[in-house]
């Protein structure tokens, strides 16, 4: 939902090309069908998986790694040919390939609009409250939220790592759906609701819808003032301007 939203409007209505709003949707790969797919079968192709040290499981290893080379290999390809990403990176969501693709586009200079929302786990407070005089369901929660872990996240405060590798101007608190809905009719989803609860502080739809006019800046710690973001190179490729050449491919 929050792809198609996004992807729907401040993307495709502002002439820019989105390559995927979902993971399972990903453009067609020119000579190659279905290169790089996932489906339905994807998780029962890694319940497949074997550590045997037999033939048999070097087999199926190799199966699985050359499979799954086209997914990783079509992703990382989306990133090159992209000029910036949208990442959504809740902090209690376990993920390998986003931040492969976030590190890549950050090598490549490019930037990347980090959405780290706020984390709670508001049933969590509730079976709390429920087994407050429970010594053992009590006992056997806290152990439940060590091996988990369920970690809240109030402040939505991205991993540290991150910090540095994104930038402090690229990241969000939450989408901002909200004054919009009106506008384009939008359906409310569970992840509407929450921003309702909590509104964001840095909403990332009106700064996508502003790239249109203007591009973004970044504080300078030395100046003490905003200053040009040279992360956003976007090329204006015009016709007949010295330094850009546009041509058919058929050509």
């Amino acid at each position: 939902m929050v792809g198609e939203i996004a992807s729907a409007f401040f993307f495709k209505d502002l002439d820019v090309s989105c390559l995927t709003r979902d993971p399972w949707k990903k453009p067609d790969v020119l000579g190659l069908h279905d290169y790089g797919r996932e489906g339905l079968d994807t998780v029962a192709a890694r319940n497949q998986w074997s550590f045997e040290d037999s033939k048999k499981g070097a087999q199926t290893r190799s199966r699985l790694t050359g499979k799954f080379w086209e997914t990783l290999h079509i992703d990382l390809r989306m990133v090159d040919t992209s000029d910036f990403i949208v990442a959504y990176c809740p902090t209690n969501v376990y993920s390998v390939g986003t931040p492969h693709e976030i590190a890549l586009c950050r090598q490549q200079r490019k930037p990347v609009l980090f959405v780290s929302p706020p984390v709670e786990f508001p049933t969590l407070e509730l079976l709390r409250d429920h087994l407050n005089e429970d010594e053992v369901g009590t006992k056997l929660l806290r152990a439940l939220q060590a091996e988990v872990p369920i970690k809240p996240n109030a402040a939505g405060i991205p991993s540290l790592w991150y910090m540095p590798l994104v930038g402090g101007e690229s990241f969000f608190d939450g989408f901002g759906f909200e004054p919009y809905r009106k506008r384009f009719g939008w359906p409310k989803s569970p992840l509407d609701r929450r921003e309702l609860a909590r509104a964001p502080q840095r909403p990332l739809l009106p700064f996508l819808e502003s790239l249109s006019k203007k591009l973004p800046q970044k504080w300078d710690a030395k100046y003490k003032r905003y200053t040009r973001n040279d992360d956003w190179l976007l090329w204006d490729l015009q016709p007949k301007r010295d330094g850009a050449e546009v041509t058919s491919p058929s050509k």
